[in-house]
């Protein structure tokens, strides 16, 4: 059983979004300490960053805009707090407590990955859609309820009708579609909106590819300022998830589908 959302829908929005100002601080320095939290929804964006490096307000007017449209964006920013930033003078250290699991990702998981992403090429809209054993339930806004039973003649679609979703209708706000993007790898951690000294995200991603690369569950534990996580040196982590996020296409491109997609 997998549920999987496309990049229009609004939290997925708001994910991105928060990724394209952790893309703007990583422009500015190679090893920012930026964290950006997002509510969007009904013609308005707020955003809160807690960063070390400081972001042109019209950059991330332009960021917003470019991402969801023509939005009243309401922007706040604060410096890093200084416990926070003192854990990271000396070198890179792990940015906080956790527990961290990463899953192989399943063939029911390829499967609602691979349709949600032939969905949203062809509709470029807010999507959600499950896969349960031979059961597959599709929301798709913007679409003939015709033309996606010609598709998907089995699938249950639309059960409430034709919708047009997006922020009009519905609000979306960061790391609220873990599910969709981690699999079976959710823990309390969420991947957006955070640069790389971040264990939620650097740890996860982590996992999650030594996961897919031994085909069998990894689990890690750390603490905020540790130097290596079960023996891994922290620094190596990091730079795992840099290659990563980088052979994607930053951390906006990351956060469209997540983990569980067929990059």
């Amino acid at each position: 059983m997998f549920e999987k959302v496309n990049p229009a829908h609004p939290d997925k929005v708001a994910d991105r979004i928060a990724g394209a100002l952790v893309d703007l601080a990583y422009q500015k320095e190679s090893n920012p300490r930026i964290a950006v939290e997002v509510l969007i929804g009904h013609g308005t964006c707020h955003i809160i960053a807690e960063t070390s490096v400081p972001l042109e307000p019209a950059d991330v007017v332009a960021a917003v805009q470019s991402i969801a449209g023509d939005l009243i964006v309401d922007y706040r920013e604060v410096a890093q707090d200084e416990h926070l930033a003192d854990n990271q003078i000396d070198g890179i250290h792990c940015g906080d407590n956790g527990i961290f699991k990463g899953v192989p990702v399943t063939e029911e998981q390829k499967q609602l990955t691979s349709i949600a992403d032939f969905l949203y090429k062809v509709y470029a809209s807010d999507g959600k859609y499950i896969l349960d054993g031979d059961r597959l339930i599709i929301c798709q806004s913007n679409a003939k309820n015709a033309n996606l039973r010609e598709t998907y003649p089995n699938a249950e679609i639309n059960p409430l009708g034709e919708w047009t979703g997006g922020t009009d209708v519905d609000t979306g706000a960061t790391n609220r579609k873990l599910g969709s993007d981690m699999g079976d790898s959710v823990t309390g951690g969420g991947l957006h909106g955070k640069d790389l000294s971040k264990a939620d995200v650097s740890v996860n991603i982590y996992a999650w590819l030594k996961a897919q690369e031994t085909g069998r569950p990894v689990e890690l534990c750390c603490a905020i300022g540790d130097a290596d996580v079960c023996g891994i040196p922290y620094r190596e982590i990091v730079e795992t998830a840099r290659t990563f996020i980088r052979s994607i296409g930053g951390f906006e491109k990351f956060a469209e589908w997540g983990l569980v997609y067929e990059y």
